[in-house]
């Protein structure tokens, strides 16, 4: 495994650089500071809401690309790359359908904001964790001053067993994916991590045998195809340790930092090697 040709990585964030606290390791923060000198692009790629993303990597934000709403959005530092939208006519009917299913908590996600109708104390505070920005409206229905990119699902038990099965017949329209043992999504069908991701290698120059993605949820697969040196984490759906040429520690093992240190060193070396002056 010749890590030294690596020019672009990309991970997931929750249950893959965060850890099970909702932290980044000051680990990952140091291995960055060498990124730059290494020619080395960082992305960070989430079904997050960007301005959530943001407070967890505000001091290098203006150096990163980051891909929010499972694709939905991407900005290079304040550049916006991409936004797609859900398709406006079937908003409102997936949104009554939603409506439908037993205990289940929508979100309308924006680029300006996301709309949540609940007002219930525990799945507020849990929603604070993803969503940065957001409004508590009487109607989902009824909000029109925003770009719409995605409608996110939660369920506490398991969006798996108890949200998909209600909507997987949307599959032949929209993107439907269980992004976490919770949450389901449901966007265009070219939102998704991978589409998003394409464009930036394209954008960037850069090849699939020169990508590095880590992953952890069914929502990682398609950027995950798009690298020779894919990961999945210990901890990671069956599904995407089935995909990924790779895997390392669980993300509270510090597993994506344990690899990039492998990057650095393997940097490094090939820098040693070059003839000076």
């Amino acid at each position: 495994m010749d890590l030294s040709k690596v020019r672009l990585v990309v991970t997931d964030m929750d249950g893959t650089l965060l850890n099970s606290k909702g932290e980044v390791s000051n680990t990952f923060f140091d291995l960055f500071k060498k990124f730059k000198e290494n020619d080395i692009h960082f992305v960070a790629a989430s079904g997050r809401q960007y301005n959530s993303i943001t407070n967890k990597l505000n001091s290098i934000v203006d150096d990163i690309t980051i891909i929010a709403e499972n694709g939905g959005i991407a900005k290079q530092g304040t550049e916006e790359l991409l936004v797609t939208n859900l398709p406006e006519e079937s908003t409102n009917e997936i949104i009554e359908l939603l409506r439908g299913i037993e205990d289940v908590f929508v979100v309308l996600c924006g680029k300006k904001s996301s709309y949540i109708e609940t007002k219930d104390a525990t799945f507020t505070k849990l929603f604070n964790e993803y969503y940065a920005a957001y409004e508590v409206v009487d109607d989902l229905t009824k909000v029109s001053k925003d770009d719409f990119v995605k409608i996110a699902v939660y369920h506490f038990e398991s969006s798996e067993d108890h949200i998909y099965p209600s909507v997987k017949h949307l599959e032949n329209n929209l993107q439907v994916k269980v992004s976490g043992k919770n949450w389901l999504d449901l966007s265009h069908p070219n939102a998704n991590k991978g589409y998003a991701l394409k464009m930036l290698q394209d954008r960037l120059g850069i090849s699939k045998a020169e990508t590095m993605v880590f992953g952890d949820y069914n929502n990682d697969l398609e950027m995950l195809a798009l690298a020779d040196f894919s990961f999945s984490m210990e901890n990671a759906h069956p599904n995407v340790t089935k995909a990924a040429n790779y895997q390392t520690k669980s993300n509270d093992e510090n597993g994506v930092e344990y690899i990039l240190d492998k990057l650095i060193v393997a940097k490094q070396k090939i820098q040693n090697q070059l003839p000076k002056g």
